[in-house]
């Protein structure tokens, strides 16, 4: 996916430009819901977020929302960078889902089914998918109850070569039906391998983000 975002941002300026005329009555998503109770932990507006890709910058949202959600704030931080390859800009980004309604949104690349499925019952449940591009800190919360519920699907023991993480790494990328059969010892394809690569050489800068070391 990385080659079709660059061959986007290279080709489809005009269409982000009329998206953006059409887009500008409602930046927050179709919701319209009140925003619940947050953790109050400041960080940097939308509009820098689009501009800035250093995700860093969000290492205090992450490690609030993992103790929340009881998963590795490395983890989560590492899946951040992952996923950082992608202009994270709102206008581009449903300019992009205009073409490709399958896209995933926000800084954590959520597609709707799985940002779905995590809000159920939790804080931030009457909020939309369509949330996420205006909302870096809701798709940072949104992510680590996602990989929360991937870890109550792991078995308690499993025979494939994986840790904990790099399993929880391989559903956030595969979905939970790889995940399960990773850990029963199948080989990861070529665009998971890659996933499972790029978080080893994040793995260190992530940790720097989050204050882990080792």
């Amino acid at each position: 996916m990385r080659g079709a975002w660059k061959r986007w941002v290279g080709g489809v300026v005009v269409a982000v430009t009329a998206a953006t005329a059409t887009a500008c009555g409602g930046a927050h998503g179709s919701s319209g819901a009140p925003e619940p109770t947050r953790t109050a932990v400041p960080g940097p507006s939308a509009s820098k977020a689009g501009t800035n890709q250093d995700v860093a910058h969000w290492a205090p949202q992450v490690v609030a929302y993992t103790k929340k959600a009881g998963v590795e704030p490395r983890l989560l931080m590492a899946i951040l960078y992952n996923e950082s390859y992608k202009p994270h800009d709102p206008e581009l980004e449903r300019a992009w889902q205009r073409l490709k309604p399958d896209s995933a949104f926000g800084i954590a690349n959520m597609h709707k089914a799985a940002f779905d499925e995590a809000k159920t019952g939790r804080a931030f449940a009457d909020r939309d998918w369509q949330d996420l591009p205006d909302d870096p800190e809701l798709a940072i919360e949104a992510a680590a109850w996602h990989l929360h519920d991937l870890a109550g699907q792991l078995p308690a023991s499993w025979t494939g070569e994986y840790t904990k993480d790099e399993l929880l790494a391989l559903g956030y990328n595969a979905g939970a039906g790889n995940m399960l059969a990773f850990s029963r010892g199948a080989k990861p394809g070529t665009q998971a391998q890659s996933y499972l690569d790029r978080l080893h050489q994040n793995w260190d800068k992530a940790g720097e983000a989050v204050g882990r070391k080792g």
